[in-house]
């Protein structure tokens, strides 16, 4: 197990009194818990319904993935090495459509946990209205929602 540790008294030049407080480092699990309780999740159902009225759907889903599984169509496909760069309104490498902080953006991965790591990212950044995708394109396709081949 990993610890984090941070100084909290004591004199540095005693190295028997030097104290250090450890805390556990969290588990993927628990950051992704972390960053849901930040985020409102919607049912694919939501989001096609949200996109359809002017929200931007982002598809951070690999290449390989698009290929073998099939496009959103009108969703803007955005790798995840680049993402909070593209769409950071502040951001000199920004997307056109990441004009301002109050942009509605839903991220869709493939089963609904990277997106929802994203979305937080996304509201680190001040994009108050980021969110996910509740299943990712599995859900998405499972819903009969619109996919391309």
């Amino acid at each position: 197990m990993l610890y984090r540790l941070s100084y909290v008294g004591g004199t540095q030049s005693d190295s028997i009194c030097y104290k250090l407080r450890a805390s556990p480092m969290p588990s993927i699990n628990q950051i992704l818990d972390q960053a849901r309780r930040r985020i409102t999740r919607l049912t694919p159902q939501q989001a096609a319904a949200e996109h359809a009225n002017g929200a931007l759907l982002v598809d951070t889903r690999t290449s390989e993935q698009r290929s073998r599984d099939g496009e959103i169509p009108g969703a803007l496909v955005i790798d995840r090495t680049v993402f909070e760069w593209r769409l950071d309104p502040a951001s000199p490498t920004r997307i056109p459509e990441a004009k301002d902080h109050d942009v509605r953006v839903i991220v869709i991965c493939a089963q609904g946990y990277s997106s929802s790591l994203a979305a937080a990212s996304l509201l680190d950044l001040g994009l108050v209205n980021a969110t996910d995708v509740i299943g990712g394109f599995a859900a998405w396709q499972a819903a009969g929602l619109p996919v391309r081949r």
